[in-house]
């Protein structure tokens, strides 16, 4: 079992296998018996190109055995920074089959992050593209090098000549070792609140139920066509039900670049995609952009909204403008998972985040003293189950404070529940910025300004916007002559941070509000700047 890894208690574990939660399956076995099932059929598009589930297997027998004789081994950790491309499923599927773990990064993030999953992680392995979106990620290969000498292969797809190319990876197939379903597939990120994001250690058998139970819920089927337009590497787009929740189903999965209209719309006429994933910002330019468009855009079944909370003045916009079933998704990549039902009332669709997919959710709202606070009243949202992890990986002080004694995890939710179970979500009690869907810690941020010079003290907040819900407010306390507001940014940028988590404004100011027991009161700041806001609106 991984070192740093916090098992199931065995009487759960065993209660869900009983239970038939957990039937056993790996993501190696997984996509074999898809492509004995489904061979000939599509498993996934990108641009021209189409890889039916038998050649994605056969595929992926090959690089499975090329990664395994280039020295990658059970439990190895390799970083995986891939935009939305076939190879991303094929570099997934290929480690699963060896049992090595991938750790998801996103292709927006640069060195500072990148270099800090490789040394934490002690990954052996690190995969990019040559270029995307304009990005040379061979570049920040040799950034990241250069900061962890540990890092043994960079693999690259596409234009390669210095480190390996994964086109030299495809070999005939080997044996390969034995998967158990218990292990560790993969490490994925947390949004974190406390700097660097933490690793989520997700097994075979509670990833893949998830899977099975989102398909379920979304009414996923061989003739389902999902369309990627986030990136990949996401949990939303990966498991609710996402890409991997499509082939679970035995349907198609569509990738998209990114999430232009005018790129999208082309993609669900031609492909007929009856379901896709947006956050927030998206959606709401894709409603902007519906009525300037001409496509055929009748294959859409679902819509769904979720990484941000979806105000319900857009949301009731959507089944208008696209003829479809919006579905709010509210869900996080250590565990639970909460969806509106495709047959709800249109109220509850709109009003609410969801329920629970599982009977075996288990969910408590809760006071500042871990008491259950009265039906319909705002409180933390506590949970646990068969899918929800009990520990972040290598973190035993972060998970004392994000686990109760009976392996509840505190998800930093502020939320409601209402009388027929539907979740309400009013807010984070945690230090930590959704910026349209991308999680900002404001503590790592502040370390990096705190670095700078001419800073003396900084505080980062959110700020309300009516485009991505939420930006970021650095407020700063200059040392001496205060630097330019360009000066902090472009400093920002040279420590290799990725550019969701520079902030949107910042401010200078003398001192800092601050609380009854002496700390920055960061709520008094929240109002500061949505009081500055609002003059201007004005």
């Amino acid at each position: 079992m991984l070192a740093g890894f916090t098992e199931w208690p065995e009487e759960f574990a065993n209660r869900y296998r009983e239970e038939g939660c957990w039937l056993g399956e790996t993501f190696g076995s997984l996509l074999r018996e898809r492509a004995e099932k489904h061979g000939d059929e599509i498993a996934v598009v990108s641009g021209n190109t189409h890889i039916t589930y038998s050649e994605l297997d056969k595929k992926v027998d090959r690089l499975a055995s090329g990664l395994l004789n280039l020295g990658i081994k059970q439990e190895d950790r390799v970083v995986i920074q891939l935009p939305n491309i076939i190879e991303f499923f094929e570099i997934c599927f290929a480690l699963f089959r060896i049992g090595a773990l991938p750790v998801f990064a996103l292709p927006s993030h640069r060195s500072s992050e990148i270099s800090y999953f490789c040394e934490f992680g002690e990954a052996s392995a690190y995969v990019i593209s040559d270029k995307a979106l304009g990005f040379d990620y061979r570049k920040l290969a040799r950034e990241v090098k250069e900061k962890v000498p540990t890092l043994q292969h960079v693999i690259v797809v596409g234009e390669e000549e210095e480190f390996v190319n994964i086109s030299d990876l495809y070999i005939d197939p080997v044996p390969l070792p034995e998967v158990q379903p218990s292990d560790v597939a993969f490490l994925q990120l947390s949004g974190g609140t406390t700097g660097l994001s933490k690793l989520i250690p997700r097994t075979h058998d509670d990833y893949i139920y998830s899977l099975r139970v989102s398909a379920e819920v979304c009414n996923l089927n061989a003739e389902s066509v999902y369309m990627a337009v986030l990136p990949v590497a996401h949990n939303y787009p990966m498991s609710s039900p996402g890409t991997f929740g499509t082939f679970y189903a035995g349907g198609k999965v569509v990738l998209a670049t990114g999430g232009s209209p005018d790129e999208a719309f082309a993609l669900i006429e031609k492909e007929k995609v009856t379901i896709t994933a947006l956050v927030p910002p998206l959606a709401m330019i894709w409603l902007d952009a519906a009525s300037s468009r001409n496509n055929d855009l009748s294959s859409l079944e679902v819509i769904q909204v979720g990484g941000a909370k979806f105000s319900a003045e857009v949301a009731k916009r959507i089944r208008p403008t696209f003829g479809c079933t919006l579905q709010q998704v509210f869900g996080m990549a250590e565990g639970l998972v909460n969806y509106t039902r495709l047959n709800d009332p249109e109220e509850i669709i709109i009003h609410t985040q969801g329920r629970p997919m599982s009977t075996f959710d288990e969910v408590r709202v809760v006071d500042e003293n871990d008491n259950d606070v009265k039906p319909g009243e705002v409180g933390s949202l506590l949970t646990r189950g068969p899918y929800t992890i009990r520990g972040y990986y290598k973190a035993e002080e972060h998970n004392a404070r994000s686990f109760t004694k009976d392996g509840f995890y505190r998800t930093g939710d502020l939320v409601k529940v209402n009388e027929q179970g539907y979740i309400i979500v009013e807010g984070r009690d945690k230090d930590q910025i959704n910026r349209g869907g991308e999680k900002v810690a404001a503590e790592e941020v502040e370390n990096h300004l705190l670095a700078h010079d001419a800073v003396h003290d900084v505080a980062i907040v959110s700020m309300p916007d009516d485009y991505l819900g939420e930006r970021t407010c650095a407020f700063v306390i200059a040392r001496g002559q205060a630097p330019t507001v360009s000066e902090l940014k472009m400093f920002l940028r040279e420590r290799g941070i990725a550019a969701y988590k520079i902030p949107d404004r910042i401010e200078f100011i003398d001192s800092f509000p601050q609380t009854g027991v002496g700390k920055v009161s960061k709520k008094e700041l929240r109002k500061v700047i949505t009081e500055k806001l609002i003059t201007v609106k004005r």
